[in-house]
């Protein structure tokens, strides 16, 4: 499977109780899928997965393949810290109808390269999908590392990594020495150094409130190689980047930034609390500038 353009980790919007906006969530899928993403990512750190009921997992996944309805490729995250939950999530997932599958290392339990590597084939194995590993040691503990990806390229399902360590000599190690492994952005306010060196495909939370912006990027730097637009569109961007990937509170400002742009988003899931008025400010003043610069630049 090729991984091009905007891959956006779709937005779980709760309701002031807590329980699932199911309405919501289809709202805002169909939003992404008309606002002309390439592909919508289910449960991604952005939806909140870590915050939900396996059944929950599950009924998104569905709800999400019904509404994409074969318009987009869907992907489905299997993050678990047991590998027998994870095998369950992707056989759920192919059974449903998912394109691909979005593994990350189990978190808190650090494994071992050889142990985290057979926890990613036992997955492989369970589902048979196309596979875009995701490398989020910040949340993980763990980095994916040479001996790990040695193993899994033994499976030619693993066919793409979503690197977020923000490490950029990971960048040039992906790029130079696994050129089996397709190289997708996972570290936003780097999204412009992925795309030169030969990243096809980024997997934005930011997609969710600003797709245009986002789309803008791919389409300057990897449909037109026009590397002098893209830092132009890339430098407006930064300050948005920079709060999201630095500010310390990067699903809040996901789901905020959401309903801003008037979709239903709702509070983040326990143990997160919703931003404080005062970032609730500095965020929209942001976006604000960003959209107003972007606008000038796409005349």
């Amino acid at each position: 499977m090729q991984f091009s353009g905007i891959y956006t980790p779709v937005i779980t919007p709760f309701h002031d109780d807590g329980s699932i906006d199911e309405g919501g969530f289809a709202q805002v899928v169909e939003f992404l899928v008309d606002a002309g993403v390439h592909g919508i990512v289910v449960a991604g750190t952005t939806g909140e997965y870590y915050a939900q009921t396996t059944a929950e997992r599950v009924g998104l996944m569905q709800a999400a393949h019904g509404v994409i309805n074969g318009r987009v490729p869907l992907m489905v995250g299997v993050g678990a810290i047991r590998t027998e939950d994870a095998i369950e999530l992707a056989q759920a997932a192919k059974q449903t109808g998912a394109d691909a599958l979005l593994v990350n290392s189990p978190p808190y339990v650090l494994p071992t390269e050889s142990e985290n590597a057979a926890h990613a084939l036992a997955i492989d194995q369970a589902a048979g999908l196309p596979i875009m590993l995701y490398n989020y040691p910040g949340r993980t503990g763990v980095n994916m590392g040479e001996e790990y990806l040695r193993l899994v390229s033994a499976s030619k399902n693993f066919c793409a990594i979503k690197e977020s360590s923000g490490d950029i000599n990971r960048l040039h190690l992906l790029a130079n020495d696994y050129p089996n492994i397709q190289l997708s952005c996972g570290a936003d306010d780097q999204a412009l150094e992925f795309f030169v060196w030969g990243a096809r495909s980024w997997v934005c939370a930011g997609g969710n409130f600003a797709p245009e912006a986002h789309i803008a990027l791919y389409q300057a730097c990897v449909v037109n190689q026009d590397f002098e637009q893209g830092r132009k569109i890339m430098a407006a961007m930064l300050p948005l980047l920079a709060i999201l990937e630095q500010g310390g509170k990067f699903g809040q400002c996901i789901k905020y930034a959401s309903a801003l742009r008037g979709l239903p988003a709702g509070p983040p899931r326990n143990p997160l609390a919703p931003l404080t008025e005062q970032e609730q400010h500095d965020l929209a003043q942001v976006i604000e500038k960003m959209n107003a610069d972007i606008k000038a630049l796409m005349g």
